[in-house]
């Protein structure tokens, strides 16, 4: 990769398990997040297709929880990237333009965990009905989703509140962020009682 942080979805596990756990800032919280609501989507997915029997729309859910899949797995790695340029930016000699520099390596920063958490909150509603009107034999797997989701996505909202307080950047996203926790936590009370 040219900016020299690798595709985490090309590393085995454990060595990516290994990355995220050594001295270095990257990956770190944001790149977890993306990795976890990977993980959920994937478990929808599959849930999803051996679900044929219980839902006649499980082809679809399939289709939807590998697209979201697809989508937010490769923000493991941007994720990481963006905050390189954060810490690029805090790293450049105290100019006029220094603060302008962080502040917007902080708002990039920001839309990645944003997308991130867009993500998942739309995997949250696939898992909870997986979870709810699936193969009984796959609830385990639905809510073991729904609760990765749920998690990646309050992890990735933390982030947002954090990059956009850090940078005083004045803006919708932080609203946006706590809507989507609402709606992934709306998702996993749904199923809370059938648990």
């Amino acid at each position: 990769m040219s900016d020299g942080t690798p595709d985490y979805l090309e590393l085995p596990v454990g060595r990516f398990l290994d990355l995220v756990a050594s001295g270095e800032s990257a990956p770190g919280g944001g790149s977890a997040a993306a990795v976890s609501v990977a993980l959920a989507a994937g478990l929808s997915s599959m849930a999803a297709r051996l679900s044929t029997k219980q839902l006649t729309d499980s082809a679809v859910l399939a289709q939807r929880a590998e697209r979201l899949r697809e989508r937010v797995a490769p923000l493991a790695r941007a994720d990481a990237a963006a905050y390189g340029l954060v810490l690029a930016a805090r790293r450049t000699p105290n100019t006029d333009d220094r603060d302008g520099r962080v502040r917007a390596a902080l708002s990039e920063a920001a839309d990645v965990p944003l997308a991130v958490a867009e993500a998942g909150a739309e995997v949250a509603v696939i898992a909870a009905r997986l979870a709810s009107d699936g193969n009984p034999n796959l609830k385990g797997d639905a809510i073991c989703a729904l609760m990765l989701v749920d998690a990646g996505v309050r992890a990735a909202a933390t982030l947002v509140e954090i990059n956009v307080s850090d940078g005083r950047i004045e803006d919708g996203r932080l609203g946006r962020a706590r809507q989507l926790v609402e709606a992934a936590a709306s998702a996993r009370r749904s199923v809370e009682g059938e648990v």
